[in-house]
Parts: C-alpha cells; structure tokens; sequence
C-alpha cells in the first residue's frame, strides 16, 4: 500500500481537490441536516458513472488526424496505454480539470434545484455531493487505479482490481472502461463488459498497446518523442 499512496500524494489533481473536500466536511458540519447523506451517496454514484463516461466516450475517442490534439488525447490517455507502467502517466496533465468540472456540474445544479430546494438548499447539497461525494468517489478511483499498475504484494482486493483493469489494457481495450472496484455494474449496463470469446476475436498483440492503431503510426511516434518516452512499447514488451 505504501507505493501506492505515495503516488496518490503526489497527484496534482488531488492537491487541487483537497481543499473543497475539507470545505465540504465543514459545510456538513455547519448546516448538519440528513439530506447530506444522500447528497453524499448520489456525489458518489455519479463520479462512478462520470468516471466511466470520460474513459469511454473522451479517451477512448478516435485519435485526432491533427499532431497538436493527438498529443494532447496521447498525453491524457494513449500514452498510458502504451507504456501502463509509467506513473507520469497515470493522469493526464490537466490538473485543474476536475476543478472546473465540479464547479459547472454545482452551477447547473443549483439552477435546477433552486426552484424546489430554495437558494440555500439548492447551493449546500450539490456542494456537499460534489465536494464530498465525488472528491471521495475520485480519490478511490485513482487508488484503485494506481493499485492496479503498481507491483505491490496486494492481497484479495488489489488482485482483484488488478485483474479486472488490466484486462483493458492487455485483452480488450474496447470493454472494462471501469477502474473502481464494485463498478462493474455500470459496464454491464451499458453492454462493455469483459467477454473472454470476444475479446480472443479482437486481439491484436501488435496494437493491443496502442489501442487499435499502428504503434509506428507517425502521430504516435512523434507524440512519444514530444514526451520524452523512449524506445518501442511493443518492442520493449518483446524485449
């Protein structure tokens, strides 16, 4: 487990979080009412689908034909694919992101809610679900995600995050898009889930790394040396 946080302490994403979570603990306290705990449930499950949703439909996107946007797609989330063990990539380079997401996702919130709730209600429970909820739901999902790319001894609950991540990245990266434990509910709903017969079909060991493209494809090549990733990560599995 040590690696493990020791890589979390150092993820800009979550010093950026950080201090709305511990605003959001102490607007719980201030304003107590027990409709903070479903707040706190619903800021959950939505970071659970909304961490699903972004793997698929951002990540996992066609690669732009353009060099500027692949690298930016390539620095998020391809060169992870390619070279899994690399911490630097763990994340993509946009620490603020999560920032700005939360910050629509409570405006949008509050217009809906405020004719029900009232101004005040309608302010302090999205706060308190995206800042408590969803910062708590992000934070297990880069643990369960870093758990799964470091080799640690890691016992039953690593293992099994282990498995289930790892087959989107070495069997089918065209299913599994949940990294959370538990969520595998969510790619069943929305028919990605791991298929061993299907994924044998669609298994290319020479782009199974790349996600689908040629690994010399020139937007790749040039992409890895914008980052300063060396070496062929096929060639380098080969090795």
């Amino acid at each position: 487990m040590g690696p493990t946080i020791r890589i979390l302490m150092n993820m800009g994403t979550l010093h950026r979080l950080l201090p709305l979570w511990i605003a959001g603990l102490i607007a719980i306290v201030v304003f107590w009412t027990p409709w903070f705990l479903l707040a706190i449930v619903y800021g959950m499950v939505a970071q659970f689908v909304v961490e699903y949703a972004m793997h698929r439909f951002l990540y996992h996107r066609e690669p732009p034909s353009e060099q500027s946007p692949f690298n930016e797609l390539y620095r998020s989330h391809i060169g992870h694919h390619e070279f899994p063990n690399n911490p630097e990539f763990f994340t993509g380079d946009q620490h603020w992101y999560p920032v700005k997401f939360a910050s629509q996702s409570l405006v949008v919130h509050f217009l809906v809610l405020w004719y029900f709730l009232g101004w005040q209600m309608a302010l302090l429970w999205p706060f308190i679900a995206l800042t408590v909820g969803s910062v708590t739901a992000f934070t297990f999902y880069e643990y369960c995600h870093t758990l799964a790319h470091v080799k640690v001894p890691k016992g039953w609950f690593g293992e099994r995050v282990t498995r289930s991540h790892l087959r989107h990245h070495f069997n089918d990266h065209e299913t599994t898009f949940h990294v959370s434990f538990g969520m595998g509910w969510i790619d069943r709903l929305f028919g990605t889930a791991y298929d061993r017969e299907q994924a044998k079909e669609r298994f290319d060991r020479q782009t199974i790394l790349s996600m689908g493209m040629d690994p010399d494809d020139l937007r790749l090549v040039t992409a890895r040396k914008a980052y300063g990733l060396t070496g062929h990560p096929i060639r380098r599995k080969e090795a």
